[in-house]
């Protein structure tokens, strides 16, 4: 029986080794222990691929994180309109301003671990073969060991 390929989606949004879709990349599962939730395993559990490619790797997740800020307004910004609905006869859309700010505050540290996540998943691609296979030595060499922690 063929082994069923773990998904794409599922993989990024449990935050999980895009390489092998099974090892969590962060050390706390939980993301609002605020501490720690952005501190990250060095390498992969489960197959030894490393969370940091290179020195500041992760400034590009700022765009990633807006990106998904952006979404979730929007559907917000739908959601109200579908179920309570906006007038200009009253105050619904500072109502809704009001809700908006406190969703993303709550939302933010989930977010900011999904774009990680999903800006690793576009670099480091999935290898159903991973048990038998090296890691990429290339995206190993970009790592300069005497840069790590200084941005």
């Amino acid at each position: 029986m063929k082994e069923k390929k773990p998904g794409y989606f599922m993989s990024v949004l449990t935050n999980k080794c895009p390489r092998c879709r099974e090892g969590f990349i962060y050390e706390e599962k939980n993301p609002y222990k605020l501490k720690s939730c952005l501190k990250m395993k060095e390498k992969c559990p489960v197959c030894g691929q490393p969370t940091e490619i290179e020195v500041g790797f992760y400034y590009g997740t700022g765009y990633v994180s807006y990106a998904l800020s952006v979404l979730v307004c929007i559907l917000s910004i739908i959601l109200w309109w579908v179920i309570i609905g906006f007038s200009l006869k009253d105050s619904r859309i500072f109502w809704w301003l009001a809700f908006n700010t406190v969703l993303l505050i709550g939302l933010q540290p989930v977010l900011m671990r999904l774009s990680r996540t999903l800006w690793l998943s576009w670099f480091v691609k999935y290898d159903p073969y991973w048990k038998e296979r090296e890691i990429n030595r290339e995206s190993v060499e970009r790592i300069v060991p005497g840069q790590m922690g200084n941005w």
